[in-house]
């Protein structure tokens, strides 16, 4: 029988912006900033435990976000997090 020891999920999200809006350069970023930081309160709404990898803007105004987070509440996320 096999059992799950450890997991987690390892992603990397793109937080694009959105074209032909209208809206000035320095505004889509905004928004694109402010999306990325709703993501991060919903991981702490929901406690799921999670670690941030890195976060980088990139010159087209996408945001990387490379992130892991915990699997699900009953598996443990053993040295994932260390």
């Amino acid at each position: 029988m096999k059992r799950i020891q450890s997991a987690c999920i390892m992603q990397t999200l793109r937080f694009q912006q959105k074209d032909g809006s209208g809206l000035p350069a320095e505004a889509l970023l905004q928004l694109n900033r402010s999306e990325v930081t709703r993501y991060k309160a919903q991981l702490e709404k929901t406690r799921t435990r999670h670690r941030i990898d890195s976060e980088e803007e990139q010159p087209d105004g996408a945001i990387i976000l490379r992130v892991r987070k915990e699997y699900n509440n009953s598996a443990s996320v053993g040295d994932y997090f260390d």
